[in-house]
């Protein structure tokens, strides 16, 4: 095994994404570590499952306090990742975005600009459909940033 782990924030993580991660992650002897306020169900037993608290944030904080800047994060709470980007913590969505320092603050406008359409009625649920293009997205980057984190970790180098 190698010295970083994949950590998922698995409230709301799709299904296609989570075999995939599973499958992937296993198979290159990475751990992965899904946290949520409830069991995620896997048919692999060699997952770790962390059960939370159903607090607000709850997920999140434990993921923040347990990370080291050699993991990858994957999340769509976008104020959460901020978080994690200010860490130095490698952090994607689910949906093949990696958020960085150049972008975060962009993302969260965006974020900011979608909840107040929703408000006054002119936002959409665009967002939860999670279909083969997006896991597509998704595999790539996560390959990528796998590699990198490999990489970094045999030859004991900081990722970035």
């Amino acid at each position: 095994m190698f010295k970083f782990s994949v950590w998922v924030d698995a409230d709301s993580f799709p299904a296609k994404a989570r075999d995939f991660l599973v499958s992937h992650s296993l198979s290159k002897q990475v751990q992965v570590i899904f946290v949520a306020n409830h069991e995620i169900k896997s048919k692999n037993q060699n997952i770790k499952m962390i059960v939370c608290e159903k607090d607000q944030n709850a997920a999140d904080n434990y993921i923040f306090e347990h990370t080291s800047e050699n993991d990858i994060v994957v999340t769509r709470d976008i104020p959460f990742a901020a978080r994690l980007v200010e860490k130095n913590i490698a952090v994607m969505n689910d949906r093949g975005v990696l958020f960085s320092k150049d972008n975060i603050e962009d993302k969260l406008r965006e974020r900011e600009f979608s909840l107040n359409m929703s408000e006054i009625g002119l936002g959409g649920n665009k967002g939860n459909y999670y279909g083969d293009k997006e896991l597509k997205k998704f595999s790539t980057l996560f390959e990528t940033e796998l590699q990198k984190h490999i990489i970094a970790d045999i030859y004991n180098v900081k990722r970035r």
